[in-house]
């Protein structure tokens, strides 16, 4: 954990106004306590929601599943490398994928693949080529971009040693997309080491130390942002106004964390800098958000900070896109913090509407957590892919699915196939427009938490 802690601690100065409140309106419970038998101190990274309804996610040397209830299981015991710090995705093979820090045939990390039923296979194991050319330890996790290929970064190695962007095939085939510090100075960054996003232009975007760019698949390069300094962030995630929303693990008057957008043309905001709210000698606001924004049904933003609040070890809050916070939890608010502290990742909200996530510290033997916090927000469904052209095929994830009578694409109706209780197969109906997707039930008509994006 330290040279991870050491790696992320940054410092940015920029100021601005900010409102905080305080919530007592949801309902926190801690559904496991880590134990060492089934894994131990999940690091950053985030739960994500498979297409069986279950959460999956990684400790240091285990990926487990854990189902909406509380009952967890572990599906594979990473003996092809250890060390994962960063969450899986499930591509549309319906496989997992994920990737190591450090472990491999060269213990240089690996991109490794998983099967729904626990077979583990190795992908790649990164330093293969001379001096490192195809990198070394990849400390973020993968993105499945709309080609199919996977994409990722490590933090070292590359062309010129300071870490590289990488696409690699579901089968294996990894190609170096671009080498950080190509420019004088490191002016394009250097040791990338948060998740890509991809928008609606296929271009991918991230951070790397000082810079916030972007890049395509066929590796063309472009510095958005420069900070002038060594950084440190959160994955980003791009909301529904167009912006990306993240975290600064230092910056303010305190070198506490900050939330920031920025726009694709990158234009920089400061929306919040915590422990604005100090009383007591304590920053009740909450300190250091090391884990990754995302942005609920409801249009806001919800994330965690590693440390402050009440009891100083790290709370759960919601801030609005224009800057208004709200602390929702305080960990180690229980007798021997047993219901878990210092949350390093970010939440997952699953298609109940109910957020997830974990802790790296705290439970019943002080080896982490993971819990669930319903703050009232009704259940949704979720597309995969976002966004397709008429006639692609879409995965519909969701809550009580069964008995479905209808699926449409911003009014337009079409076909689908109930796989599951958590599932729906549909594809994107000729005349279709971007729009929220709606799926009709005996309960209730249920709606997707962001527009489905239809293309050309």
């Amino acid at each position: 954990m330290n040279k991870l802690i050491l790696s992320r601690v940054v410092c940015i100065v920029v100021f601005c106004a900010a409102t905080t409140t305080f919530s007592l309106a949801q309902t926190f419970t801690t559904l496991v306590s880590f134990d060492g038998s089934n894994g131990s101190q999940p690091n950053v990274m985030s739960l994500i929601q498979g297409t069986d309804g279950h959460l999956y996610g990684t400790t240091p040397d285990t990926v487990f599943k854990i189902t909406l209830g509380g009952t967890l299981t572990t599906v594979s015991n990473l003996t092809y490398g250890f060390y994962s710090t960063a969450g899986l995705v499930q591509a549309n093979d319906t496989n997992f994928y994920g990737t190591t820090e450090e472990g491999g045939a060269h213990n240089a990390g690996t991109v490794f693949k998983l099967t729904p039923t626990g077979e583990l296979t190795t992908l790649y194991s990164f330093c293969a080529q001379p001096n490192c050319i195809d990198g070394y330890q990849p400390d973020a996790g993968l993105v499945q971009r709309t080609d199919g290929s996977l994409y990722g970064t490590t933090q070292i190695g590359g062309a010129n040693g300071y870490g590289t962007a990488f696409k690699i095939t579901t089968s294996g085939k990894l190609t170096t997309v671009y080498s950080f510090c190509a420019q004088t100075n490191c002016a394009d960054g250097s040791y990338p080491n948060t998740t890509l996003v991809e928008v609606s232009d296929g271009a991918l975007y991230g951070t790397a130390a000082s810079t916030f760019f972007k890049i395509t698949p066929d590796g063309k390069f472009a510095t958005i942002y420069n900070f002038g300094g060594t950084q440190s962030f959160a994955g980003l995630v791009q909301a529904t106004d167009g912006s990306f929303y993240g975290t600064v693990v230092g910056g303010g008057p305190r070198n506490d964390g900050s939330v920031i957008r920025m726009t694709p043309s990158g234009i920089l905001t400061t929306i919040y800098t915590f422990c604005t709210v100090f009383e007591g000698g304590k920053c009740l606001d909450g300190i250091q958000p090391y884990g990754t924004l995302i942005q609920a049904s409801d249009g806001d933003l919800y994330g965690t900070t590693y440390l402050g609040g009440a009891s100083s070890y790290g709370t759960i809050f919601k801030i609005t896109l224009d800057g208004t916070l709200t602390t929702l939890y305080n960990f180690c608010a229980q007798t021997s913090c047993n219901d878990g502290d210092e949350p390093f990742g970010g939440l997952v909200q699953a298609t109940d509407g109910t957020f997830y996530g974990t802790t790296w510290g705290g439970g019943t033997y002080d080896l982490g957590t993971v819990f669930s916090l319903n703050v009232k927000l009704g259940p949704f469904v979720e597309a995969r892919p976002t966004s397709g052209k008429a006639g692609a095929s879409v995965t519909i994830l969701g809550t009580n699915l069964k008995g479905a009578t209808s699926v449409s694409f911003n009014g337009t109706a079409a076909p689908f196939i109930v796989v599951s209780a958590s599932e729906i197969a549909t594809s994107v109906p000729a005349g279709a427009t971007t729009g929220k997707i709606h799926v009709a039930t005996p309960r209730r008509t249920l709606s997707s938490n962001v527009p489905f994006r239809v293309t050309k």
